[in-house]
């Protein structure tokens, strides 16, 4: 089978589910590859990718290198939610309580296979930030004096919620300022003095990649730090899942919160919250569920009436994006990072932002104009970006060193379109 025969086959099946609309295809395999082609060569071969881009539709009248927010379905994945999206209003409430369970676990069963864990330490949510929340607002573990940690590079949302926890459990937050460049050992070094220096420390938020500048925290050795001071840790995997090429127990973490609307390419609102067994007794259930035995994940969220066609998609998101095969979209998209971030660092009077070592990058990164990074200087240079050079990016404001422009490419992004990035950063001098 070619490779868009392999591809086109999952619109077709890509629900084997109690619905009946159709089956999974994991048993199609990998997206072939040319004989003797790692990930690395094939991330640098254009013909390949930009077959792959033929199954997404294109933006219109921009450039769109803003693909952080969320990801962009491919047209066979689209297809299925389509179907599933009928068939739920069609079907309705019959469906929804005589069917849609054994559905739900089935996807769950997916992800959790997926992510190398059990399924019933995996519980599907909206996104990550409904997974993330119910870990750190019901822990357990906190007392008046404690202290908790997470770090500048952290979501924003999250860094409120550590600062809420704060003005709410007496407890007293510490944040950590990361440097731009730091690499894996330097982060690792900051956190150990962290540990070492706040021996009340409980609790700690640590984000794989970080969705201000992309940079990859060594996750399973600052846990193992973590461990040994008794520090229990929440990791968001919101930004990494996709990006990165890993399965969950290489992180070595007991919790963790997922999304699979960004570079997984579920349908939006789709996220997962992970337990490892046996710790679910520092997390308390959500406010009114009960769970005497401290045995179910999913008691620690409770979505209410969620997107069931979201759900019934994710066989098929998961179909693709292996399909593609995760190391080989990792490659590409830290590819196009230093197609631009090479071009950037010769640029004096651009200042790149993200990993300061190759396993501290990711696809993405950031960039400011060297010397200005207040929130104003950012918001006018993304205007720049957008309307005199045709190129959509987003400012990020929650770094400790100021404002910056995120630049996210997707699987699909050309070299061409990077080339143009490279032209207008040139052109702002």
């Amino acid at each position: 089978m070619n490779r868009r025969a392999a591809i086109k086959s999952i619109a077709g099946t890509g629900l084997a589910l109690a619905s009946g609309i159709a089956a999974s295809q994991a048993e199609q395999g990998q997206f072939p590859v040319p004989p003797d082609t790692g990930a690395t060569r094939l991330a640098q071969d254009e013909s390949f990718w930009r077959e792959v881009a033929t199954y997404y539709d294109r933006t219109e009248g921009i450039i769109n290198l803003e693909h952080g927010y969320w990801g962009k379905m491919a047209k066979p994945v689209l297809e299925v939610y389509q179907r599933a999206t009928a068939m739920v209003n069609a079907q309705n409430s019959y469906y929804a309580r005589k069917q849609y369970g054994a559905d739900m676990m089935r996807s769950t069963a997916r992800v959790a296979d997926a992510l190398g864990v059990n399924a019933d330490e995996i519980v599907l949510t909206r996104n990550a930030t409904e997974a993330i929340h119910a870990l750190l607002l019901n822990y357990q573990g906190l007392q008046a004096g404690d202290s908790i940690l997470f770090a500048d590079i952290d979501y924003p949302s999250f860094q409120s919620t550590m600062r809420w926890l704060e003005a709410n459990r007496g407890v007293k937050a510490v944040q950590l300022t990361v440097p731009n460049r730091a690499s894996q050992s330097e982060m690792l070094q900051l956190y150990r003095q962290a540990f070492e220096d706040y021996p009340s420390l409980k609790l700690a938020l640590l984000t794989h990649a970080s969705n201000q500048q992309g940079m990859v925290l060594p996750i399973e050795q600052i846990a193992q730090l973590a461990g040994e001071h008794q520090v229990d840790v929440v990791c968001d995997c919101a930004q990494s899942w996709g990006l990165l090429n890993f399965q969950l127990p290489q992180l070595a973490v007991n919790w963790a919160g997922f999304n699979l609307h960004k570079w997984i390419g579920s349908p939006v609102g789709v996220g997962a919250l992970y337990m490892r067994r046996g710790t679910l007794h520092k997390v308390a259930p959500y406010p009114g569920e009960l769970d005497p035995e401290n045995t179910s994940v999913a008691r620690r969220v409770h979505p209410a009436t969620s997107n069931f066609a979201a759900n019934l998609a994710i066989p098929a998101a998961l179909d693709f994006h292996q399909a593609i095969g995760a190391a080989n979209k990792e490659a590409r998209l830290r590819y196009l990072r230093g197609l631009w971030t090479n071009e950037a660092e010769n640029m004096s009077h651009i200042e790149v932002l993200g990993g300061g070592d190759e396993a501290a990058w990711s696809g993405l990164a950031s960039f400011r104009l060297r010397g200005k990074n207040s929130g104003a200087d950012v918001r006018e240079l993304q205007q720049r970006l957008e309307h005199d050079f045709g190129i959509f990016t987003v400012a990020r404001y929650a770094l400790n060193s100021g404002a910056c422009i995120r630049i996210t490419p997707q699987v699909f992004t050309s070299e061409n379109e990077i080339a143009t990035l490279v032209e207008a950063m040139r052109r702002l001098a």
